[in-house]
């Protein structure tokens, strides 16, 4: 089991600017394979405010490493998490 302190920040929370500059971040580095058409950016971006939107994915911040990343909720990650907080 994962032995990480987390946040879990409703996407609704941040500001539009700060929600934006972190699905870009996040879809700069996953390193998605979207198949022999490439999906224009402002699309992956609409793609994951609706996860987000949805409750298919959230927000975490991870207080030891001071990061923040987007999992899907089923993700074990997630799952696993022993100490969870909202904000």
């Amino acid at each position: 089991m994962i032995e990480m302190s987390a946040i879990k920040i409703p996407s609704d929370r941040l500001s539009p600017e700060t929600l934006q500059s972190l699905i870009e971040e996040f879809i700069s580095r996953s390193g998605t394979d979207y198949g022999d058409k490439e999906v224009p950016i402002d699309t992956k971006i609409r793609q994951v405010k609706f996860q987000l939107e949805a409750g298919i994915a959230v927000l975490v911040y991870d207080e030891e490493t001071e990061t923040c990343n987007i999992f899907n909720v089923d993700d074990p990650v997630v799952r696993g998490l022993l100490k969870w907080r909202e904000i």
